[in-house]
């Protein structure tokens, strides 16, 4: 369970939704150490004594904003596919509409592992999370069709996940969204 998670269940209130939502829009366009308390709850319309109501740290803060991002792309997770492989080439057709879609800023995952560089930091533990649970569903996935290394190939799955979304936020969208299915394909088998 990770700090966020009983104040989530706790406390979702109309003044914490209106952080939340203030802190995502500016973390996720402006970076996290770029944007302070003191403009999330101006921007939030919120008391400074509310604010650390709901969230008693700026960490605590970003752990919310990750893990709202991680239940809105679990949401996005197609849901069916005549066969495993099929499922997993719809995951990854479904990242490249997100990755190369407009106002894509980049992976909030990963950009937010480049601005808390230690691993055991709460945010980076949140960050881990969502990567063992897409890299696990990946890896369900081709074990489910039965594929003969399902775990190495989840772990080549994420590499090509991660050049896709970094992709997706520096290249001609283009290109990322035409090659991602030949090389999901050619790893799958």
């Amino acid at each position: 369970m990770s700090i966020t998670d009983t104040t989530v269940r706790r406390r979702e209130s109309p003044a914490r939704r209106r952080v939340l939502d203030a802190a995502s829009r500016l973390f996720y366009a402006e970076g996290i150490h770029a944007v302070g308390i003191d403009r999330v709850i101006a921007e939030a319309g919120v008391a400074k004594a509310t604010f650390y109501h709901h969230f008693p740290s700026k960490d605590a803060l970003v752990c919310a904003y990750l893990e709202a991002e991680d239940a809105r792309i679990r949401l996005l997770m197609p849901p069916a596919g005549d066969t495993p492989a099929d499922r997993v080439l719809a995951v990854f057709d479904a990242l490249g509409e997100h990755a190369c879609g407009p106002g894509f800023r980049g992976c909030a995952f990963i950009n937010a592992a480049a601005e808390y560089p230690d691993p055991r930091h709460p945010v980076r533990r949140v960050v881990a999370v969502h990567r063992a649970w897409f890299q696990g569903v990946l890896r369900d996935l081709l074990a489910a069709g039965e594929h003969p290394d399902p775990a190495r190939t989840a772990t080549m799955l994420m590499m090509l996940r991660d050049g896709l979304v970094v992709a997706g936020g520096l290249d001609d969208v283009a290109e990322p969204r035409a090659l991602i299915r030949t090389a999901v394909s050619r790893v799958i088998g």
